[in-house]
């Protein structure tokens, strides 16, 4: 565990780097660094939080248990449409290193989340980064949606769920029968697990945050943007 605490630590200090190195200030030429840093490690302490808190977690009836619906990734968002999107990365690596802990999977689970919560994130912020309003948000948000889907079917399909099987010693007949008591119709843990429980598992959790980040950020966007221009540097990457 040590060992995979000080990996983490290594990747969130190198995009760290990556976002020094990449932010343009508007108005200031020198970006303060202790200030970046804050700010990002207060959006992954709280994406955290969202994350860990048990009330703030559950499955649904109809599919497996280790399937949870969670709102760190709201959180991510604001940070990624306030900073960019390697900020957001950032703070989606510091919600992983404070999750790690409190790890269930053998860290199986926060490798997983930390990339598909990536593949959400950051095609949004990129897409807001180019249009800075309501219509950016949107494309942005419906960009990550499906981008997010891809990648967890396949991620699931081909690395994470043998890698959760192999890790945890979990046989596969067992992870078979554990699907199929919340869905009949899986009949395999490959692609069958994918389309019957994966894609649609992660329409609906998309579809939710999607809709809580819309609510915060129509709530939040010109305190966002009064932030932006007098009190922080937008990075751009």
């Amino acid at each position: 565990m040590y060992s995979i605490f000080i990996g983490f630590l290594i990747v969130w200090l190198f995009c760290f780097y990556l976002v020094a190195r990449t932010c343009k200030p508007r108005k200031i030429k020198k970006i303060n660094l202790v200030r970046l840093l804050s700010r990002v490690s207060i959006f992954g302490a709280l994406s955290a939080i969202l994350y860990i808190t048990p009330f703030l977690k559950f499955p649904l009836p109809i599919f497996p248990q280790f399937l949870e619906i969670h709102f760190d990734e709201v959180p991510l968002f604001i940070a990624g449409f306030a900073y960019g999107p390697l900020a957001a990365i950032l703070a989606t690596v510091v919600k992983t290193i404070i999750k790690l802990p409190f790890t269930s999977t053998l860290t199986v689970g926060e490798w997983a989340d930390l990339i598909y919560s990536i593949a959400f994130i950051v095609p949004a912020s990129l897409i807001y980064q180019k249009r800075r309003n309501l219509k950016g948000v949107f494309y942005g948000l419906g960009l990550g949606f499906i981008v997010q889907i891809i990648v967890s079917l396949f991620f699931n399909i081909y690395l994470m769920v043998p890698f959760y099987m192999f890790v945890m010693g979990f046989p596969k007949e067992a992870l078979l029968a554990m699907a199929q008591l919340a869905n009949p119709k899986i009949t395999n843990v490959e692609w069958s697990l994918g389309l019957y429980a994966i894609v649609p598992f992660n329409v609906i959790k998309n579809s939710i945050i999607i809709a809580i980040t819309l609510l915060v950020y129509k709530s939040s966007h010109n305190l966002m943007i009064r932030f932006e221009e007098k009190n922080y540097p937008t990075c751009q990457g």
